[in-house]
């Protein structure tokens, strides 16, 4: 999928990359390419990926054109509402964007002279979540928030931990609120088999239609807005609906430091915090925690 997105030119320097350890492609206008492998940072040179900058590829507008291009299918119109929230999906590859924003009455028409994309390269690692997933899962699914910086490997996580949930929890009805369609992308409707999935689609709406129309068990989502999504959360699971969801986070004391936090704390939402980082490669597990923040598994 990523040799269709990325310009013919830039694969010529590229002979001897293994694409299952890339993570990130970016391409800043009039600067140079750069690759991150297994967290490393790399330029892209005549001679391939390196630490040295000499002989590096500059990025030209051309390029970035070409990318926004074949994400959406030469039709950028059909993109805008992704754009204007600052990403376009292509599959299951997010490609974050960055340019000038046109405003309208306040509101965020489009964005405009784009100089800048990350693109996210996704990846299955099958058993990532075995470790601490007898944790997450006992007699049933443990309302579980998974804690990690962005890039540390907790959609990975989450992906993998809905895929054991499906193939050990046969009877388990898993709803999935793929929202930038980055779970769900790069698995098969056969590596899934009791899960339903909603894509390009906003939480509220994932998760009201959802519970009502499909009586999921569990929900999975991505990347929730603690002060945004928390009501939704909160009614799901006064509903019986069991929640696993990812947040933006350095630790623990960072998370603590929301404001809304105190209040999930108090209610006891979560039965299971999960804290990763990239300490030791992307999904390091830092630590489990139960619903009082007892470190049960470090």
């Amino acid at each position: 999928m990523i040799k269709q997105l990325l310009p013919e030119k830039i694969f010529t320097y590229l002979n001897n990359v293994n694409f299952n350890n890339v993570n990130e492609v970016r391409l800043r206008l009039n600067t140079p390419i750069l690759f991150n492998v297994k967290g490393k940072n790399y330029f892209l040179t005549t001679s391939g990926l390196s630490l040295n900058s000499e002989n590096a590829i500059y990025t030209k507008q051309s390029m970035i054109d070409f990318v926004l291009q074949k994400a959406s299918n030469n039709s950028l119109y059909t993109i805008n509402d992704q754009l204007i929230n600052g990403y376009v999906s292509y599959g299951a590859v997010r490609i974050g964007v960055c340019g000038e924003l046109v405003m309208v009455n306040g509101k965020i028409k489009t964005i405009k002279n784009i100089n800048a994309l990350n693109i996210r390269i996704p990846h299955f690692i099958k058993n990532c979540s075995l470790p601490i997933y007898k944790l997450l899962v006992t007699d049933q699914v443990k309302n579980t928030l998974i804690v990690s910086p962005p890039g540390a490997g907790k959609t990975t996580f989450i992906r993998d931990l809905a895929y054991q949930i499906s193939n050990k929890e046969k009877t388990v009805n898993i709803l999935i609120a793929d929202e930038r369609c980055e779970i769900t992308g790069i698995l098969d409707s056969e590596t899934l088999t009791n899960v339903d999935v909603y894509k390009n689609c906003t939480k509220e709406y994932a998760f009201t239609c959802g519970i009502r129309s499909m009586k999921p068990n569990v929900i999975i989502t991505d990347e929730i807005d603690i002060n945004k999504d928390i009501n939704i959360i909160e009614e799901a699971m006064c509903s019986g609906v069991k929640v696993i969801a990812t947040i933006h986070a350095n630790n623990l004391l960072d998370l603590k430091n929301k404001k809304a936090f105190n209040d999930i704390l108090n209610k006891q939402l979560f039965e299971r915090f999960v804290v990763l980082s990239a300490e030791n490669g992307y999904g390091t597990i830092e630590g489990v925690y139960n619903e009082n923040m007892r470190c049960i598994y470090a």
